[in-house]
C-alpha cells in the first residue's frame, strides 16, 4: 500500500519510458525491412511485399507509440506484428522459447506484452493523445 502510493505519481513517466523503449526497438527493426525487403524475404520465408508491409507497420507503430499519437492503434499494429513473429519463430522456424547462446522468442513475448499494455491503457498523460482527447 505504501509503495503504491509512493510510486503512483510516477505512472506517467513509467508509461513514457515504456513507449520510448518499445519505439526504439521497432525503429531498429522496421526501416531495414522496408529498405532491404528483397534480401530479408528469403531469410524470413515471406514475400518482399509482406516484409515491406511488416516494416511499415513496425515503423509507423514506433512513430505512433513514441509520439503518443493514435497510440492504441499503433500499439495494436505492433501486437499483430509480434503475434506473427512469435508464430513464425515457434511454429515455422522451431525456435525454442529460450536457449543458451541463442535468441529464443522470449524477447518477442515481452515486446508483445508491452505493446498489448499500451494498446489497453493508452499513452498516458505525457502524450499527444492525452492533449487531444483530454485525459485518456
Amino acid at each position: 500500500m505504501f509503495l503504491s502510493s509512493l510510486l503512483y505519481p510516477l505512472m506517467p513517466w513509467a508509461i513514457l519510458a515504456l513507449r520510448i523503449a518499445l519505439a526504439a526497438i521497432f525503429f531498429v527493426h522496421g526501416p531495414p525491412k522496408i529498405q532491404k525487403s528483397k534480401e530479408m524475404a528469403g531469410d524470413m520465408g515471406m514475400t518482399p511485399g509482406m516484409v515491406t508491409l511488416v516494416g511499415f507497420l513496425e515503423t509507423l507503430g514506433a512513430v505512433s507509440v513514441l509520439l503518443g499519437l493514435f497510440t492504441q492503434i499503433g500499439a495494436l499494429a505492433l501486437v499483430v506484428v509480434m503475434i506473427g513473429a512469435i508464430y513464425c519463430k515457434s511454429q515455422k522456424w522451431h525456435v525454442p522459447f529460450s536457449k543458451m547462446g541463442a535468441m529464443g522468442w522470449e524477447f518477442d513475448l515481452i515486446i508483445l506484452c508491452s505493446a498489448f499494455t499500451l494498446a489497453t491503457i493508452g499513452a498516458g498523460p505525457l502524450s499527444v493523445d492525452w492533449q487531444i482527447l483530454g485525459g485518456y
